[in-house]
């Protein structure tokens, strides 16, 4: 019996077949997701973190960068103990804050927007797009993301009328200033959508108008290439205990437990696609075999061997998995790319972010659990077709 016999008995019955081979594609998709999910947040994570070459975070005792308002004091100290250190290439303060800008139509109202202040000469959050980038001691320049541009109707070198955070009593800010667009930037850890500006550090500390003295939220540190990461961190630990010191490996592990739900979720899908997966190939198989049994008996009875009989069911049951594999794959990428687009939409999420990660392994590894599931699902019709008694098969079959 030929390898191209799987083929021929699935064409006897076309549309059982084709429906089989549906059902294999949508749990192969699923799977395939699955898989990209469980490990793609943090691949993304990572790759986000890592896009400038920053290795280390420093943030408020007990607290994540950003995680909260908290902040630092004496930034200027901390930055010179930070640069000092042998293992440190570079180090660059950031302080995040609400302010609000004036509109130029309509002076009267105030537009909420995220600040942040950054040293031009060392940060890691933005690319400038259009015009220039700010300079070390520009005290009156802003940088616009996109969003803050389109908005405000701003680009290089118009005047932003910039307003520090509201007194709650007064409904009013004792501090504004109008600072002239240097560029337009795309932040890289910005949401969608998110209206953000910078300028250097000591103008947006006097528009925060913080309690704490010469504040920062968050120092970020790059490494020399020869420093190990994990000997730095420990070193910066020791030296800076009023501090929260930790690698990009250290937040991806973090951030892991944050949304151990999709893990979670991703195993319980794929487990719920490899099920499906089973019962249709052994379902189909099983009816196969069982309206074949006078022909198979038939075979048996003129020479054919046991082996060759299993054999020939075992290829029907790896064709629907082939067929059904290869169209999910497919089908599987196509979804990742939409279901990720919602995902990514919800608030919060840094708009570069991805949950799916398409990787040539995962695709591999998708592959190989679908294929041995397969197997396995096409073993128990195969045996019984290659166990079935010759004698009384075709007896019962007579009568």
């Amino acid at each position: 019996m030929s390898s191209l016999g799987g083929v021929r008995q699935l064409l006897r019955h076309p549309l059982r077949s084709v429906l089989s081979i549906l059902g294999i594609a949508v749990a192969s998709a699923m799977l395939l997701d699955m898989v990209m999910l469980s490990g793609g947040i943090e691949v993304s994570f990572a790759k986000l973190l890592l896009s400038r070459g920053w290795q280390v975070r420093v943030s408020p005792k007990g607290t994540l960068p950003f995680d909260t308002e908290a902040t630092m004091p004496g930034a200027t100290t901390l930055l010179a103990a930070l640069r000092a250190d042998a293992s440190v290439a570079q180090a660059g303060p950031v302080l995040g804050t609400a302010v609000y800008a004036r509109p130029s139509w309509k002076p009267d109202s105030l537009v909420a927007l995220f600040g942040y202040g950054i040293e031009p000469g060392a940060q890691a959050l933005y690319e400038v797009t259009a015009g220039t980038d700010l300079r070390r001691g520009d005290q009156d320049g802003v940088l616009v993301g996109d969003v803050v541009a389109s908005r405000l109707r701003v680009q290089p070198g118009d005047t932003l009328v910039v307003v520090g955070r509201l007194d709650p009593q007064l409904a009013a800010s004792g501090i504004e200033r109008r600072l002239v667009v240097r560029g337009v930037v795309r932040w890289l850890y910005d949401y969608r959508g998110q209206p953000s500006i910078g300028t250097v550090l000591p103008v947006m500390q006097s528009l925060a108008k913080s309690r704490v003295q010469d504040p920062a939220s968050v120092m970020m540190v790059r490494l020399k290439d020869s420093v190990s990461t994990a000997d730095a961190v420990a070193r910066l630990r020791a030296a800076l205990p009023a501090v929260e010191v930790r690698s990009v490996e250290d937040l991806v592990v973090n951030f892991r437990e944050r949304l151990v739900y999709f893990r979670q979720l991703a195993l319980i899908l794929g487990s719920v696609s490899l099920v499906v997966t089973v019962l249709l190939i052994g379902t189909l198989l099983t009816i196969t075999v069982n309206e074949r049994l006078a022909e198979i008996a038939t075979l048996r009875a003129i020479g054919v061997q046991r082996s060759s009989i299993l054999r020939q069911i075992f290829l029907e049951g790896m064709t629907l998995v082939g067929l059904g594999g290869s169209i999910g794959m497919v089908l599987g990428l196509v979804t990742a790319r939409q279901l990720d687009a919602i995902l990514t939409s919800f608030p919060g999420l840094p708009a570069a972010f991805s949950f799916f990660v398409v990787r040539p392994q995962e695709v591999l590894i998708a592959a190989a659990v679908l294929f041995v599931t397969g197997a396995l699902a096409g073993l128990w019709p195969a045996w019984l077709a290659a166990r079935a008694p010759i004698a009384a098969t075709l007896r019962g079959e007579a009568t």
